[in-house]
């Protein structure tokens, strides 16, 4: 390892308390050694009038920072796992994750609301599960960080938007002036493959200084929700939902709405053969992986 390891981050606020959770593990697994936070700003967090929806969603957050990573700016890259695509760049891998955070998204509506008429959120997923519990609400998009969004919210842009739990506990974030908190069951709304897991990158190289310092349980967790959107040949602009915990994978996908399945998986080389043995049991429309 280098005398001082050197972490790219997002400069967001979420993204900076993250980078701390990443910090404190670290610290404590490998004592002696120092850490250096290298915050960087991504076009997507400089350009608010970009439309996630039409530039793709996946992959738009960590660009900047893999390049940090390819030029050994960095050492180490901090991510929204969920942010990630289904396959590593060349060259770079996962090192792990920090244990998971609560997965489920809330519902952050204005004080009062029982049926919001707009919603905002640039994601199918979100729109397509939530769309069915409020189908007569029309849906608007808006930008910025944690805080901005439910500024926009209380101020009346828009009657309700959907947020990460995680996101929300990390920033010590449960209430907000003029708003209600409503909680989203993971089987009512399905979460984003690797939601609440924040993702710890590296340069393929390295890997092996790093791999055993995060959590094996999110690790697996995460790997099978991201095979199966990969199979799906999906990324953040399909409707599609994932999560795995305790043997139970629970699934959304508008062909098949709401399905769990039970997997015991113990190991990594697991996970093909019981998503070969998921997606015979359905007429998927997909991409080839």
């Amino acid at each position: 390892m280098p005398d001082t390891i050197q972490i790219a981050t997002r400069k967001s606020p979420l993204a900076l308390r993250q980078t701390e959770l990443v910090l404190a593990r670290l610290a404590e697994a490998i004592p002696d050694q120092s850490f250096a936070t290298l915050a960087l700003s991504t076009q997507v967090d400089e350009r608010l009038n970009w439309s996630l929806e039409k530039r793709g969603g996946i992959g738009l957050f960590t660009k900047e920072l893999e390049t940090a990573l390819y030029n050994g700016q960095a050492d180490l890259a901090i991510h929204s796992a969920k942010d990630m695509p289904t396959t590593s760049p060349v060259g770079l891998s996962i090192a792990g994750y920090l244990p998971r955070a609560r997965v489920n998204d809330v519902l952050v509506q204005r004080s009062g609301e029982t049926a919001p008429r707009t919603i905002a959120s640039s994601s199918p997923r979100r729109r397509a599960q939530v769309g069915a519990l409020y189908p007569d609400a029309e849906w608007t998009t808006i930008r910025g960080n944690v805080g901005t969004r439910l500024g926009k919210i209380a101020a009346g842009e828009c009657d309700a938007s959907l947020l990460a739990a995680a996101g929300l506990d990390r920033l010590g974030i449960d209430a907000f002036d003029g708003l209600d908190f409503v909680e989203l069951p993971v089987d009512q709304v399905v979460p984003a493959p690797g939601q609440a897991a924040i993702a710890v990158q590296c340069r393929s190289k390295d890997l092996a200084e790093y791999e055993n310092l995060f959590c094996s349980e999110t690790k697996l967790a995460v790997s099978l929700e991201k095979a199966f959107l990969r199979r799906l040949g999906s990324g953040c602009q399909i409707p599609v939902g994932a999560y795995y915990l305790d043997g139970t994978l629970h699934i959304y996908h508008p062909q098949i709405g709401y399905q769990t399945f039970e997997i015991k998986l113990q190991s990594l080389d697991q996970i093909e053969p019981e998503l070969d043995r998921i997606m015979k049991q359905f007429s998927f429309s997909h991409e080839p992986s």
